[in-house]
């Protein structure tokens, strides 16, 4: 039963390290992580604290008196699990287990953890596997067996019965191997739902943003799809894709892709490039910002970042959407809405209300038009097929009977244009 299931009891510690010039401010650094860790629900947050630091130390992370000092808390706490919020060498990580009698995970860990947990589709599943022993791959010098282990899963927080995470790694080279094969087998089928769109080839519009800023509530709103969306960091994995049609605009895909995050694992990044394809393909990127968090322009930067590591060009078509203005008081909120009315790439939003979704709409039909050329084509009496696609498309402005055929006008989007070049 739910209730009865065994919760392992843990400890966030986020360090803080003068000599990091590109460290996160860490209050909300430490709420973040705390979150991460209350997405998982087998986890049980006791307690969480900043860790300031001179420098992090080669072997043991924190000095031997702050070791000493919590190693006593974490006894008296009956903590079974460390979460530490920032990378951890493998020495650094059998050292501290060693010092404190308890199991540590790094944020990346935690990451692939709470992605395996998330993870549904074939494909996902596969993507966080494949991460998961990349991560696994460079740790081989942890040795962790005499503590019972709690669920099934990856290999972190996990149950009995799993890969043990002394396996060398040549038994982990195969596996990634055989994960790949089939990744492979799942993302050719991928590639025939892609081509199967296609040919009814609305443009895709990809809702992007940092995890926990209301994609999914917003793509809810928008397609009456019942997407899972909680106040939870990274409550969907998988992407969902769904037609809109536009007031007074195009029909469209909109696509709601997993959330992202400071200091993604690169692993994942790499793992999850095919899932992040239809923001690649995208013809318009809506990124979508929680306005009313404290670190929102952080946020946005590391949006920006893992935007530009995965191919996506600056010339791309974008909006930007600032959501939760419902959760600002009255000068933030009319600070925010001058804001936005001074740039119509900017709209301020509430997906829990629905307030300022109408402009938004007519924004996206008329950026979506903005993508789109005018040309005129030449097509002969026995090109039935082709000029029917054309009206399905609902592309052709006007058309005039010829001696050879018809002459038509349409107004289209490039991605159209090559499929109609393919027929």
């Amino acid at each position: 039963m739910e209730h009865d299931r065994v919760r392992t009891r843990a400890w966030v510690l986020h360090p803080e390290i003068k000599s990091d010039d590109e460290r996160r401010v860490p209050g909300p650094a430490l709420e973040e992580a705390v979150a991460l860790a209350a997405a998982l629900p087998d986890l049980d947050v006791v307690g969480s604290e900043i860790v300031r630091l001179q420098r992090a130390q080669p072997g043991l992370l924190f000095g031997s008196g702050k070791i000493e000092e919590l190693g006593a808390r974490f006894r008296e706490a009956d903590v079974e699990l460390v979460l530490i919020d920032g990378p951890v060498t493998p020495v650094q990580q059998r050292n501290l287990e060693k010092a404190w009698k308890v199991k540590i995970l790094d944020r990346t860990g935690l990451i692939l953890e709470i992605f395996s947990d998330r993870a549904r589709t074939r494909e996902g599943v596969l993507q966080v596997e494949m991460a998961a022993l990349s991560y696994q791959r460079t740790r081989l010098v942890r040795a962790w067996t005499h503590l019972e282990r709690q669920r099934g899963g990856l290999g972190f927080v996990g149950g009995p019965g799993e890969t043990q995470i002394e396996a060398d790694r040549r038994a982990i080279d195969d596996q990634l191997v055989r994960l790949r094969r089939q990744l492979q087998k799942v993302i050719k089928t991928r590639e025939l739902h892609r081509k199967a769109r296609a040919k009814v080839p609305y443009p895709i519009v990809a809702l992007v943003g940092y995890t926990n800023t209301g994609k999914s509530t917003l793509f809810n709103r928008l397609t009456g799809a019942e997407v899972m969306a909680k106040d939870m960091l990274f409550a969907t994995l998988d992407p969902t894709m769904r037609r809109v049609e536009l007031p007074d605009g195009p029909e469209v895909i909109l696509s709601d892709t997993v959330g992202f995050i400071s200091s993604l694992p690169t692993e994942l990044v790499a793992a999850f490039r095919a899932t992040l394809e239809e923001v690649l393909d995208a013809d318009l990127i809506v990124h979508v910002r929680d306005i009313s968090h404290e670190e929102t322009e952080a946020q946005a930067q590391d949006v920006e970042t893992i935007l530009t590591s995965l191919g996506v060009d600056e010339d791309r078509a974008r909006l930007e959407v600032w959501n939760k203005i419902d959760q600002l008081d009255g000068d933030e909120r009319a600070a925010i809405d001058a804001r936005a009315g001074r740039d119509p790439a900017i709209h301020a939003i509430s997906a829990v209300t629905g307030e300022g979704l109408d402009a938004l709409l007519a924004a996206i039909a008329e950026k979506l038009q903005g993508v789109r050329h005018q040309s005129v084509l030449q097509l002969g009496f026995s090109d039935g097929r082709r000029r029917a696609w054309l009206f399905r498309q609902d592309v052709v402005k006007s058309e005039e009977q010829t001696e050879q055929g018809f002459e038509i006008t349409v107004l289209w989007t490039a991605r159209q244009e090559a499929k109609f070049a393919a027929l």
